[in-house]
C-alpha cells in the first residue's frame, strides 16, 4: 500500500513497526525461515527505503503492553544503518525504564536525532476530551512531524495547516495604531482575538471547502480502498466515507507574539520607557531610524518566553488557552468534523516569518519567527533548560495534537550510564508534567557552526531540522541557519 500510494497520490505515514512486524517475524522464526540477525538486516533496510514514521512500544487499545524484544530490535536496525531516521518512542508512566535508556544511549551514540519521545498520557487525555473513548486514543500513531493519526479509520489535513499568530499580532497592531489613542495591552489583546478568531474561521472554511470537493479534483482512491467505511458507504473518504474527520489547526509563532505583548507590558507599560506612538515607528522602520537599534536592543531584553514564569511566559499560556478555545468553538459549525489546536510551525519557520515585520519583541523584519513551540533563540542566557521546558509543557493545546519541545543538546555530557540517566529522568519528567512530544539533537555547537560556514567538512552530519531528520550539508543556508540559531549553548 505505502508504495501503490505514492504512485498516485500523497504518502508519507508509518506505522506501529513492532506490532505489525513482529507477527511476521514470530512465524518466520517458527518455521526456522529467518534468523534474529537477518531480521535486523531486513529492518534497517525498510529504514533506508521507505523512511516513513515509525514508532514502538506503547500499548494497544486495550492498555497492554506493546513492547517486545521486537522493539529492540528496531532499535539495532536503525543503529546498523547510522542514518537519517524517524522513529518515535512512545513513553508512558510504565515503560520499562531498561527500553527508555537504550533508546537515549542510542540517541548519544550516533547522534543522528533519533528517536524522538512522544507522551502517551497528554496524548490520550487530550483525545479523550474530544469525546473519544481512550481505547481509540491509545490506537492513534505517530505519523508526521508532530500529529497523531488512526490508521485506516480517519481521514485529516495535519501539518500543512498553519496560522501565522505573529501576523495576526501586526494586523491587530497596525488597527489598533490607526485610531488615536488611548492604546494599551488589553485594547491589543482584544483586537488580537478578534482577528484571531476571523483566522480560525476562515481557516475552517477553506479545509470544510477542501473536503467537499476534493473527491471531484482527486478522488483518494487508494485509501477508499483500504480504509474502513468509504466501500461501505459507497463515498470518498474525503467527504463523508472517512470513520472520523480530525483536522488539525496548528498556531505558530507563540514566542514571538507572547513576547511581544510581554514587552510591550514591560517596557512600555509598566516601566513608561518609551511611548506607543514612538514605539510603532520603530517598528515600522524596521529599527532603522535614529536611536532604533537601542529601542529594539531594549525590547529585546525584556523578560522573554522560557524565561520561567516570566510577564511572556504568562501571556504565552493565555494565548494558547484562547486560541485552542477557538478553534474548538468553530467545530460547533461543521457538525462531523473535529478540529484540533496544536503549536508547530514545520519548516515554515523561515516562510511565516518573511511575512511578518518587525515585532515588539526586538525582531527584525521579515526575519523567521519562533520555532514551534520553543521560544526565539537567545531567550535566556543560561539557556536554562528546565525553564525553557516548564513555558513549553504549559502552552501544550491539551485536545491530543501536540507542541514539540526542540532540544539540542551537547555531546560533552557523554554517552555514559550517568548522562543516559539523567536524560532518561527528564525526559520522565517531561511527559508527567504534561508534554506531548520531544525532538532532541545531540550536536556539537563548534562542529555545526563550522559546517554551517562549509557543509562540505560535514557530509555525514545528521541534526533533526524539525519533526524530521536529514542530513545537514542538504539543507538550504536559511535552513542550516534555523538550526544552528536554535543551540542552547549560544544563548
Amino acid at each position: 500500500f505505502n508504495m501503490a500510494s505514492r504512485t498516485y497520490n500523497r504518502d508519507g505515514a508509518g506505522f506501529q513497526l513492532d506490532e505489525v512486524l513482529k507477527q511476521y517475524y514470530d512465524a518466520d522464526m517458527k518455521e526456522g525461515r529467518i534468523t534474529r540477525d537477518e531480521a535486523i538486516f531486513y529492518i534497517a533496510c525498510l529504514l533506508l527505503n521507505d523512511p516513513h514514521y515509525y514508532q514502538i512500544g506503547g500499548t494497544n487499545e486495550n492498555g497492554d503492553p506493546l513492547l517486545s524484544e521486537f522493539s529492540y530490535m528496531v532499535l539495532e536496525g536503525a543503529d546498523k544503518l547510522d542514518s537519517a531516521c524517524n522513529i518515535t518512542v512512545r513513553v508512558d508512566e510504565n515503560i520499562d525504564r531498561k527500553f527508555l535508556n537504550k533508546a537515549v544511549d542510542y540517541l548519544f551514540k550516533n547522534k543522528n536525532g533519533w528517536p524522538r519521545f512522544s507522551g502517551d498520557e497528554a496524548l490520550n487525555r487530550g483525545f479523550m476530551r474530544l469525546g473519544y473513548p481512550e481505547s481509540l486514543a491509545r490506537q492513534r500513531i505517530a505519523v508526521g512531524c508532530h500529529w497523531m493519526s488512526l490508521p485506516g479509520m480517519e481521514y485529516c489535513l495535519n501539518d500543512c495547516v498553519k496560522i501565522n499568530s505573529a501576523k495576526v499580532f501586526e494586523v491587530a497592531m497596525d488597527e489598533m495604531m490607526s485610531h488615536k489613542g488611548p492604546y494599551s495591552t488589553q485594547l491589543l489583546w482584544d483586537l488580537y482575538q478578534r482577528h484571531m478568531a476571523r483566522a480560525v474561521e476562515v481557516t475552517a472554511e477553506g479545509i470544510a471547502f477542501h473536503l467537499r470537493y476534493q473527491q471531484y479534483n482527486e478522488p483518494e482512491l487508494m485509501l477508499n480502498l483500504i480504509s474502513h467505511g468509504p466501500i461501505e458507504k459507497g463515498l470518498d473518504i474525503t467527504c463523508g466515507g472517512a470513520m472520523y474527520y480530525n483536522l488539525c489547526m496548528d498556531g505558530s509563532a507563540i514566542a514571538t507574539v507572547a513576547d511581544s505583548f510581554g514587552a510591550l507590558q514591560q517596557r512600555v507599560e509598566e516601566e513608561k520607557r518609551i511611548d506607543w506612538e514612538t514605539l510603532y515607528h520603530h517598528l515600522k522602520t524596521d529599527f532603522q531610524d535614529k536611536g532604533g537599534e537601542l529601542v529594539r536592543q531594549m525590547l529585546s531584553r525584556s523578560a522573554r518566553y522560557g524565561g520561567g514564569n516570566t510577564i511572556s511566559d504568562q501571556w504565552a499560556v493565555k494565548i494558547s488557552e484562547s486560541y485552542s478555545n477557538q478553534v474548538r468553538s468553530v467545530s460547533q459549525k461543521y457538525p462531523g468534523y473535529q478540529f484540533i489546536p496544536g503549536w508547530f510551525s514545520w519548516s515554515n519557520t523561515i516562510v511565516l516569518g518573511k511575512q511578518v515585520g518587525a515585532t515588539p519583541n526586538g525582531r527584525h523584519a521579515f526575519e523567521p519567527i519562533n520555532h514551534g513551540a520553543n521560544p526565539h533563540p537567545g531567550f535566556r542566557k543560561d539557556g536554562a533548560l528546565t525553564a525553557m521546558s516548564n513555558s513549553i509543557c504549559a502552552v501544550q493545546p491539551g485536545y491530543g495534537n501536540t507542541a514539540p519541545v526542540q532540544l539540542e543538546l551537547d555531546p560533552g555530557m557523554g554517552r555514559g550510564e550517568e548522562a543516559v540517566q539523567k536524560i532518561a529522568d527528564y525526559i520522565m519528567t517531561l511527559f508527567e508534567q504534561g508534554a506531548t512530544l520531544l525532538n532532541i539533537n545531540i550536536v556539537n555547537g563548534q562542529q555545526i557552526l563550522e559546517a554551517d560556514k562549509d557543509p562540505s567538512k560535514y557530509p555525514n552530519l545528521v541534526v533533526r531540522v524539525t519533526g524530521f531528520t536529514a542530513y545537514f550539508c542538504s539543507l538550504t543556508p536559511e535552513f542550516r541557519k534555523l538550526v544552528v540559531d536554535r543551540i542552547l549553548i549560544q544563548g
